[in-house]
């Protein structure tokens, strides 16, 4: 596991070296155990390492046989002992026995193709001396990021984090509005785009490929939600087992201490006791809760801690909010305001003082239908089915005349949420569900200086590709593919990797394993989801190896106080943050209409921490990364 970084000059200026030594000191914590360079001519690529496995080799940069072929990485490829093999079988000659050398010798193989033959989480580098080229790939589903951004003199930078490519001179701070119009409507910046103008990300499942400053890219891999294989329920479960069980054990691969997240729900309970049937000792676990009870699911966490066996660790959670946000304001580096990062940040704080790797349940709701909004789907299709005049004339209008209560779980909140969008096309209907601002609210809070800005962009049509592509499949399978390509990588798997990776910890998420990716895309959405209820499958197989009172609950999820932190501790940080004249002088959005915002939620008339919380992290963002 590392962080890398880098970049090519077009010209035939000799690559600086202080340059790269400033970009690979900004990831420092991505790999506190070593550093490595790699400097010739007019490239410049470096890494920082957090040594797993192969501890005594394994420092990159690695080269092929003939020395032509130079890898930096950033990842773990948990088959890389088979690939060896096959390697070796083929002639090559490696000296390591670490995953990095595997990969640089597919590369010379098989070049591109090689990216099908991994099992695993990577963002790499590849310089082609002989061809003076530059090769970026990235995961299937985006567990490691990678941004890059063309240089004036058409080369390029590229790097774990948005720190290191702001230390190259070359790499320009220009916001992109496109991108904080998106991040209104998201919480997050969806790739390709970034908060900056010139920087991108390269999204997953795909490869670029940099030459005589032109570049390439390229999608190799995307779940395919049209082939549905014949099978029964009790064969699924079996089988839905068997990939986890293998997916678990081959992340179980570590020179160093390792454990698990367990939160208490269905995914991560799943893998803490295949992990406990897999070891020979008892499994280290970690939980986090919060002071206030409504957000505590550690109870369910300690049972099942108990009924496997395993080691458990309780850490409760009383966050010093503004304290703790420009750290992650720092280290996410751009606009991010999925509020259960704080958690993850401190629960992987305490979890990195016992082990260098942590498993988690990450995935599973996006594959196995975890979420109320994908039944949601298949219920607004019947509702649209309704007569327009019963939908319009009478169920919308006594719905909407109630009062909306001030807690957004409470039940009436989501019946009035899903009314408001129901009638609308599928696409359309799934983004405003995962909205935090919908389009009237995104035009009532924007200047028009910012609506003339970002006017061009529709951040609706993001998630239409998705839904085009399981052709016809089904509405459930619809808003997987669109988790999957967007919720998971965008959102989750970013929370995941900065939080953890700032605290010098590998987490590994076994349902991310594309072989289980692809056989929950194969299964019918009637073996998937049954009823009402959420992960019907997934649940039968977690409750072979837990308590079944732990599985068939109802769901929490990762649930973050914001609404009584900005009650409280938050409460006068956020006024003077959102209402300053610094925030003003953006001409962004209507200061009367935040001040509503605030002042509605101060007085307990209306829910609007997601929004507030949105807006203060993008504030705080400006703050470090553009005043500056």
């Amino acid at each position: 596991m590392c962080g890398i970084a880098g970049f090519v000059n077009n010209s035939n200026e000799k690559a600086d070296r202080s340059i790269l030594e400033r970009m690979n000191r900004a990831i420092v914590h991505r790999g506190p155990d070593e550093d490595g360079y790699y400097l010739k001519d007019n490239v410049a690529m470096a890494m920082r390492r957090l040594a797993i496995i192969d501890l005594a080799g394994g420092q990159q940069p690695i080269p092929n046989e003939d020395r032509t072929k130079w890898i930096v990485y950033n990842g773990e490829v948990y088959n890389y002992q088979e690939l060896r093999e096959g390697l070796f079988a083929r002639g090559h000659k490696l000296d390591t026995n670490s995953d990095t050398e595997a990969v640089v010798h597919l590369y010379d193989e098989y070049g591109a193709d090689c990216l099908r033959h991994l099992r695993g989480m990577f963002a790499f580098a590849i310089w082609d001396e002989t061809e003076s080229s530059l090769f970026l790939a990235r995961d299937r589903v985006g567990k490691k990021p990678l941004l890059y951004s063309l240089l004036p003199d058409g080369g390029i930078v590229f790097g774990s984090e948005f720190t290191a490519l702001l230390e190259h001179p070359g790499v320009s701070r220009e916001v992109d509005h496109d991108a904080i119009d998106s991040y209104i409507s998201y919480l997050c910046v969806p790739a390709p785009m970034t908060a900056f103008k010139q920087i991108r990300k390269l999204e997953p499942g795909h490869w670029l490929r940099w030459k005589d400053g032109k570049i390439e890219t390229k999608r190799y891999w995307l779940p395919d939600f049209t082939k549905k294989i014949k099978i029964g329920e009790q064969e699924a479960i079996e089988e839905t087992t068997r990939i986890l069980r293998e997916s678990t054990r081959l992340r179980m691969i570590s020179e160093v201490p390792l454990g698990a997240f367990l939160s208490g729900g269905v995914d991560s309970s799943a893998v803490v006791a295949l992990m406990a049937q897999e070891s020979s000792r008892p499994v280290k676990t970690f939980s986090i809760g919060f002071e206030e009870q409504d957000y505590s699911e550690l109870k369910y966490a300690k049972r099942v801690a108990e009924h496997v066996g395993a080691e458990y660790n309780e850490f409760i959670v009383k966050p010093n909010a503004v304290e703790v946000l420009p750290t992650l304001v720092e280290h996410y580096g751009e606009p991010f305001a999925d509020p259960s990062a704080i958690p993850t940040y401190y629960v992987s704080r305490e979890t990195r003082r016992y082990v260098t790797v942590a498993l988690n349940g990450d995935g599973g709701d996006e594959s196995f239908v975890g979420y109320e909004r994908h039944v949601a789907m298949r219920y607004a299709n019947a509702y649209r089915s309704l007569p327009s005049s019963l939908r319009r004339g009478l169920i919308e209008p006594v719905i909407g005349a109630m009062p909306t209560p001030v807690n957004f779980r409470n039940r009436l909140t989501r019946v009035q949420r899903f009314l408001k969008s129901a009638s609308r096309e599928s696409d359309d209907r799934y983004f405003r569900w995962l909205s935090s601002f919908d389009p009237e609210a995104k035009s009532e809070l924007y200047t028009e200086e910012f609506k003339r800005l970002s006017g061009g962009n529709r951040p609706a049509q993001l998630l239409s590709p998705f839904f085009e592509n399981v052709n016809g499949s089904g509405s459930i399978d619809a808003s997987l593919m669109a988790d999957l390509m967007h919720y998971l990588p965008n959102d989750l798997l970013v929370k995941v990797d900065i939080a953890s990776m700032a605290n010098s910890l590998e987490a590994r998420s076994p349902f991310l394993d594309h072989n289980m990716i692809e056989f929950a895309a194969s299964l019918p959405e009637n073996i998937k989801q049954k009823g009402v209820g959420t992960k019907s499958l997934l649940k039968k197989v977690a409750a072979n190896l837990v308590p079944k009172d732990v599985i068939y609950r109802q769901k929490m999820g990762f649930a973050v106080p914001i609404r009584y932190w900005l009650g409280k501790e938050l409460q006068t940080f956020t006024k003077d943050i959102l209402l300053s004249d610094v925030a003003d002088s953006r001409r962004l959005f209507r200061k009367p209409i935040v001040s509503r915002l605030i002042e509605e939620q101060q007085a307990g008339t209306h829910d609007n921490s997601w929004k507030i919380w949105t807006l203060l992290m993008l504030e705080l963002w400006f703050r470090r990364f553009i005043d500056k």
